[in-house]
């Protein structure tokens, strides 16, 4: 597995859990997505309280800790990222938070704790509650989520330079991030998370991938990943519950796409060319 050259070690791709815990009917299926993509090797799982109202976090912690105890996957090897509400992100409330989410993680710690997006809490409150957190031992390093650079720059200005990532919608069909906010976080040393990488599945079946990946012997979705995680500071977590599409998303760190595949995907999806809204989804 490839890692991140930004923000500490951190894998190039991880798992998503959006969209999981919304069902008590498919509870047991993704615990064992989660379970199954720990022992096909995959260490970075992304989460939020906001995932099914705290029940993704029952998941992810239901399947880390049946993989630690049965000995494929170690503590220390994971990366396991949740988010906070932004009207739980007060500089009381941020805290009590962590320590719900912890507890339906089964966790001692998170290793990333990230502000969901921007919201009513000045974010000099919420990064003096990260930063206490941090003191606790109950999170190793904290970031952001959804936040443009103009947030960003408030963020930097307000002592929150200790910020490790920002977690934005990026994918080939979304490409608003590298007008500027990309190189911004390269510049201040901030990670990129990308969510959504394959456009909630668009990209599968868009034409040019599936072209891309008939050149590759590979699946458009492969393609698409694989484009998301040509920069080396990028982290991509898409979802994932069957064990086929664990498997081809991982395969995608292996993938390098050709100068002649990116001047195809640049055709069908240009780079922009002036400042776009932030994608969110």
């Amino acid at each position: 597995m490839r890692f991140t050259t930004l923000a500490g070690n951190l894998p190039v791709l991880g798992l998503g859990t959006w969209r999981m815990g919304e069902s008590a009917r498919t509870r047991a299926a993704e615990i064992s997505a989660v379970r199954c993509a720990l022992d096909l090797g995959y260490r970075l799982i992304d989460t939020a309280e906001m995932y099914g109202e705290g029940e993704a976090e029952e998941i992810v912690g239901a399947a880390t800790s049946a993989a630690i105890a049965a000995g494929t996957a170690r503590r220390e090897d994971l990366v396991i990222v949740s988010k906070v509400y932004p009207h739980n992100a007060s500089r009381r409330g941020a805290i009590a938070a962590c320590e719900r989410s912890l507890k339906r993680l089964k966790l001692d710690y998170l290793d990333i704790y990230l502000l969901h997006w921007r919201g009513q809490h000045p974010l000099v409150d919420t990064v003096a509650a990260f930063e206490e957190l941090h003191g606790r031992g109950l999170i190793r390093r904290w970031g952001v989520s959804n936040f443009d650079v103009a947030d960003m720059q408030g963020l930097w200005q307000g002592a929150g330079r200790h910020c490790a990532l920002n977690q934005v919608y990026y994918s080939a069909s979304t490409r608003g991030i590298e007008f500027d906010l990309l190189a911004w976080h390269r510049k201040h040393h901030v990670a990129t998370m990308a969510y959504s990488p394959i456009d909630e599945g668009a990209l599968a079946r868009d034409r040019t991938f599936a072209a891309i990946g008939r050149r590759h012997g590979v699946s458009a979705a492969r393609a698409a990943l694989a484009w998301a995680l040509r920069q080396p500071d990028v982290v991509a977590i898409p979802k994932a519950v069957s064990e086929e599409h664990l498997r081809d998303n991982l395969a995608a760190v292996d993938l390098v796409l050709t100068a002649e595949d990116l001047a195809e995907i640049d055709t069908r999806f240009p780079p922009p060319q002036r400042k776009q809204s932030l994608g969110m989804r």
